[in-house]
């Protein structure tokens, strides 16, 4: 089983190829994954090896965390690796959101992610929701959802704004005043 791939990014016609000592490997990524992948000369994702039948699918994702919540997602009956990544798209902080609120609206609109399975997604989920709490996905409060908020409008990494938002380092501040050291972290990125 693969689990962990480190290697060049190689883009072909929208899917991600990692070049790994001559060996290129598809995986199937999220579309933030794969255009975060075209600026990067290696990249390091945590793989799920997907076996069927008849093809062995690589998922991949680029930490640990994602990856456990796409393995809960699929561990649903009726959401299948391809319908848990494009889930997995919206962001864990929308998941754990739209199952605390019972958000069918947010699952259907999915591709197919219908009523029933949006509903069995919200009632298969909402137990796990400790297990999830733990893997620091849990909804972000005040400063972190202000800030979160401020820098993807301005077309930040969903990603890199999530951690940094995480971090300590903003206690007891404003987001007028938290908001400038992000943007001075977050370009240094660039």
């Amino acid at each position: 089983m693969i689990a962990y791939l480190h290697g060049t990014p190689l883009i072909v016609d929208s899917e991600l190829i990692i070049v790994t000592n001559g060996v290129g490997y598809g995986v199937s990524v999220t579309n933030t994954t794969l255009a975060a992948a075209a600026d990067l000369n290696e990249v390091e994702l945590y793989i799920y090896t997907h076996v069927k039948e008849d093809a062995l699918d690589l998922y991949g994702f680029r930490t640990q965390e994602e990856k456990k919540l796409f393995i809960m997602l699929i561990s649903i009956s009726g959401v299948g690796p391809k319908t848990g990544l494009a889930i997995t798209e919206k962001g864990s902080d929308g998941i754990v959101r739209a199952v605390q609120g019972a958000d069918i609206k947010f699952f259907t609109g999915v591709s197919r992610v219908g009523k029933k399975l949006a509903q069995k997604i919200i009632i298969d989920l909402t137990p796990k929701l400790g297990s999830i709490k733990e893997l620091q996905l849990t909804p972000l409060a005040g400063i972190q959802f202000e800030l979160a908020e401020a820098l993807t409008s301005l077309g930040f990494n969903e990603h890199d704004i999530d951690a940094l938002v995480r971090s300590e380092a903003f206690n007891g501040m404003t987001v007028e005043q938290a908001l400038p050291l992000c943007l001075k972290q977050l370009g240094s990125k660039l």
